[in-house]
């Protein structure tokens, strides 16, 4: 049995008070920059979509005036809780987010929000931004890898039920609290904790939420711990702790202990994915593929009247049951997370950008298509470690072509450059900020030691 100076939460807590920015590699700091950028920008395109910017004004209509915090594509500033649920959740909004693909967290909506937001409250520079997220990092890929894929097994998303433990310590050492203090806002936190996959039922957005709510629960638990509330130290291990009620996974526990033990050796950072198409990140491998057997149909001069899909029984859950749904997605959210609508739009070279998955109805040659998609279990897959596709399509002649990807692009085997993660942060900041700001946006996140300002000229 754990002691409350040997259990996760104060290891983590230590991990997060004691970890110095110089001795974080600097390749692991330099991807940190990228990944804040990247959330920033992320967070600024869908605070231009209609029905978000919408949602937001409303929400913002009903929140108590006053703070420091910014909310992204809003100019008044906010509380500090109000700001983590608000871009938590609007990073998340768009499925266009990273990914730690072993873990399944999504890591930078529920680390990126909570710190950003304290740090404006209490003025502390990028570099101790920078910091956190690498810490935010380590941190929740551990608690994902402890249990991979156990939490979506068992209907719960690790990004907002782990991701509310990892908020609060990232939220309470922002504000500058013992080691103590942190842990039991950790411990507070998952008392928090949320986040269901029933969305999936009606193509309902609230999977938005998940890293909002988490990142918001983080800022709350640290006013609760700072104010005098303990929490349990065995918050993830315990009897009663997030795994055992969230996955099922009573021995989860003790491979955390073993993760935690290789904090500072090992950098899970340098393992986050990229995303360059907003839906859910199973997919992007099959629209890779889908655009290469297009291709060669064209090369042909043949017309693709039909489609195979091999898919992992874990990736399944999310993007393929059940599959007479998903052919007919509902809307646009629902359509982020249907794989035949998806690779329906790429083998027709239609876009997958953030207007086409977020206003307008669906394309009814694609949802066409989509009828004529199947769809069977892929045994072999690698999954999660990778997200992979084996897609084979049929011409209208009868001929059959095939195409596999391993590994999704954006992924550590397959990184992305800084001059694709750039071209993604300047296409989404530009549409609510002028070229000139978005420019010096991006400079300033790369390069400098002061927090710029993210209030749209």
């Amino acid at each position: 049995m754990s002691t409350a100076t040997t259990a996760a939460a104060w290891r983590m807590a230590q991990f997060a008070r004691l970890l110095t920015l110089q001795a974080i590699p600097h390749d692991v700091q330099m991807l940190a920059r990228l990944h804040v950028a990247d959330a920033i920008g992320v967070g600024l395109a869908a605070s231009n979509v209609p029905s978000h910017r919408e949602f937001m004004a409303k929400l913002l209509a009903q929140c108590p005036r006053g703070g420091k915090s910014t909310v992204l594509g809003a100019k008044d500033a906010v509380y500090a809780d109000t700001a983590a649920l608000l871009n938590g959740t609007s990073i998340h909004s768009l499925e266009y987010d990273d990914t730690h693909m072993r873990s399944i967290v999504h890591g930078s909506a529920v680390i990126v929000p909570p710190v950003l937001a304290v740090a404006q409250e209490q003025g502390l520079p990028l570099s101790e931004v920078l910091r956190l997220t690498v810490v935010g990092w380590e941190l929740l890929v551990r608690v994902g890898q402890a249990a991979a894929g156990a939490f979506q097994r068992r209907g719960f998303q690790v990004t907002s039920v782990g991701g509310a433990v990892v908020a609060a310590i990232l939220a309470t050492a922002a504000r500058g609290a013992d080691v103590q203090t942190i842990a039991r806002a950790a411990g507070i936190a998952g008392s928090q904790a949320s986040g269901i996959f029933e969305f999936l039922s009606d193509g309902s957005n609230v999977k938005a939420l998940h890293p909002g709510w988490a990142a918001h629960a983080g800022v709350w638990a640290a006013s609760l711990a700072m104010s005098g509330m303990t929490g349990p130290a065995s918050v993830l291990e315990g009897k009663h702790g997030i795994y055992a009620a969230y996955a099922d996974d009573r021995s989860a526990g003790d491979r955390l202990s073993n993760e935690l033990d290789s904090l500072e050796d090992v950098w899970t950072l340098r393992e986050a994915a990229f995303k360059f198409h907003p839906c859910c990140h199973y997919i992007h491998p099959y629209l890779e593929a889908a655009g290469q057997l297009r291709e060669q149909a064209a090369g042909m001069g043949l017309r693709i009247v039909g489609a195979h899909c091999l898919v992992a029984a874990g990736a399944g859950l999310v993007i393929a049951q059940p599959w007479e749904r998903k052919q007919a997605p509902r809307d646009t959210n629902d359509a982020k997370y249907s794989l035949p609508y998806c690779v329906a739009l790429a083998l027709l070279n239609l876009p997958t950008n953030v207007g086409a998955m977020t206003t307008g109805p669906l394309n009814e040659q694609a949802l066409n298509l989509a009828a004529h998609i199947s769809a069977a279990s892929w045994e072999e897959s690698g999954f999660p470690e990778r997200f992979g596709a084996d897609v084979s399509v049929t011409l209208e002649n009868g001929a059959i072509l095939r195409a596999s990807v391993p590994q999704v692009i954006g992924s550590a085997q397959r990184p992305a450059t800084v001059e694709q993660i750039q071209e993604k942060f300047l296409n989404n900041a530009g549409s609510v900020m002028p070229p000139l700001q978005v420019r010096t946006l991006w400079d300033a996140l790369l390069n400098d030691d002061a927090l710029p300002s993210l209030i749209p000229a």
